[in-house]
């Protein structure tokens, strides 16, 4: 399922609602749910890449995301934001990728490495220590998207999840706490967390790239990181 150019989350003023078009589709119109994979599948996917980090695995989740809301169909009721119950059923994948990843890079790191006898070890970048990064990438100069990936990835799960929930997908912060079980002002919270950690490994591009300002006061950030 290839992710398409439509805006995130994007809707025509005088369109059906998303809560809508899901009842239309439950009561059996197709092309009703081909709007609202229009509408989402760019938002959920960039959300899913970033969190599992290897594009395949992100098209095949994505697949399954809107598998689910299939399977779904006939037990959906207007009680929650279409939004947020959707984004919560792609969290709930990304963290279970997490752990079935955490759990095989555990599985390789325990292996025993490849010996004279041929036996099989864990795979060959498990195996690389840090310092012996390939030659090739390590002589390619940091660019900004390269920068803010790695500071991303490095944030906590807690505090990058919303980042990219809120600067990725284009949720709200109370849109948010709904996906995440969170209050608001947990949320703002992790936020502000995330972008005083992004200013400390980026503080020297801050005049090429800003991040988004007046978050960690409680107001929304203005405009999106492109990461």
């Amino acid at each position: 399922m290839a992710p398409s150019a439509q805006a995130p989350g994007a809707s025509p003023p005088d369109g059906p609602s998303d809560a809508e078009l899901m009842l239309a589709f439950r009561d059996g119109d197709a092309r009703a749910f081909q709007t609202l994979v229009q509408r989402h599948q760019r938002g959920i996917f960039n959300f899913i890449l970033r969190s599992v980090r290897d594009r395949g695995r992100a098209e095949e989740l994505l697949q399954e995301v809107f598998l689910r809301v299939v399977r779904a169909k006939d037990r959906y009721e207007r009680t929650a934001k279409f939004t947020t119950w959707i984004y919560a059923i792609a969290r709930n994948l990304c963290v279970d990728e997490s752990r079935r990843a955490r759990f095989r890079d555990h599985q390789s790191l325990d292996a025993k490495r490849p010996g004279r006898d041929g036996e099989s070890g864990g795979n060959l970048m498990s195996r690389i220590p840090a310092p012996e990064v390939p030659t090739d990438e390590a002589a390619e100069a940091p660019t900004l998207r390269k920068r803010m990936k790695v500071a991303i990835e490095a944030l906590p799960d807690d505090q990058r999840e919303v980042f990219l929930l809120r600067q990725i997908s284009g949720l709200s912060f109370r849109e948010i706490g709904e996906t995440l079980g969170v209050p608001e002002n947990t949320v703002k919270s992790r936020m502000r967390y995330a972008l005083e950690k992004l200013r400390e490994k980026l503080g020297d591009l801050r005049a090429d790239a800003p991040l988004p300002a007046g978050a960690g006061k409680g107001a929304e950030p203005e405009g999106r990181a492109h990461v």
